[in-house]
């Protein structure tokens, strides 16, 4: 089952609402010493099709990005560029009270080292040090403490990339995240996730799932910003 959202003519409106999106994409990198960090497999693919998505639907886009080759090139989009998931929140944190629209789709790190060695760490070659220990502390949940000042006219999106019970995940992030909805996507399902050029998504939100079929992510994305100017509509009501 597929579906299609139609845009409401005023939710395109000059007046309303507020056109400005805060975005965050892409992977962070968390420093061990000055050759090796924590990371993941983001490319940052499907957060740079949504800042496009938006930008084509007239919003001004401040996008929050973690490592990636990609570029942009819309005159709307302003590409923040970081590393880590301190940077990443300190940036969205400074975004989040102009922007009506907040979407979180980067890979943020959960943990990171709790110190960061000053020079590369060297193995021993003697063979006495087999195992090497990293005491990680968590890092700041940037969704969920930007939430805690989200305005009730502000919507927020979250995404929830899952392996296995994905929709309870996906319900839970967005009652505790204080999301208005969470894009699903599955590591299970063929053509979803990391690396690669498509994606296959489930909108969730309080009142309603939707799915889609497997798409693109340029087009993935305009469904996604269609599904919230039609929400947002109603939001700001």
């Amino acid at each position: 089952m597929s579906a299609e959202f139609s845009v409401p003519p005023s939710a395109v409106d000059v007046q309303s609402p507020p056109r400005r999106v805060l975005l965050t994409a892409g992977p962070t990198y968390e420093p061990i010493d000055p050759v090796r960090f924590i990371g993941n497999h983001s490319t940052g693919k499907m957060g740079y099709a949504l800042a496009e998505a938006f930008a084509e639907a007239d919003f001004a886009v401040t996008l929050v990005s973690g490592p990636t080759a990609l570029t942009v090139e819309h005159p709307a989009i302003e590409l923040v560029r970081v590393q880590t998931a301190d940077e990443m929140y300190q940036a969205a944190a400074a975004a989040a009270p102009t922007a009506a629209v907040w979407v979180f789709a980067a890979a943020v790190a959960d943990y990171r080292p709790r110190t960061v060695a000053a020079e590369k760490i060297k193995k021993r070659e003697d063979g006495s040090e087999e195992v090497l220990v990293l005491e990680l502390v968590k890092n700041v949940d940037i969704a969920a403490t930007l939430g805690q000042t989200k305005r009730a006219e502000q919507f927020s999106v979250g995404f929830a990339l899952e392996t296995h019970q994905e929709l309870a995940h996906a319900q839970d992030k967005l009652r505790r995240k204080n999301f208005d909805m969470v894009v699903l996507n599955s590591l299970r399902d063929p053509g979803a996730g990391f690396r690669h050029d498509t994606n296959k998504i489930t909108l969730v939100e309080p009142d309603r799932v939707t799915p889609f079929d497997l798409k693109p992510k340029a087009d993935v994305a305009r469904d996604i910003v269609s599904a919230i100017l039609a929400r947002l509509a109603a939001h700001v009501a």
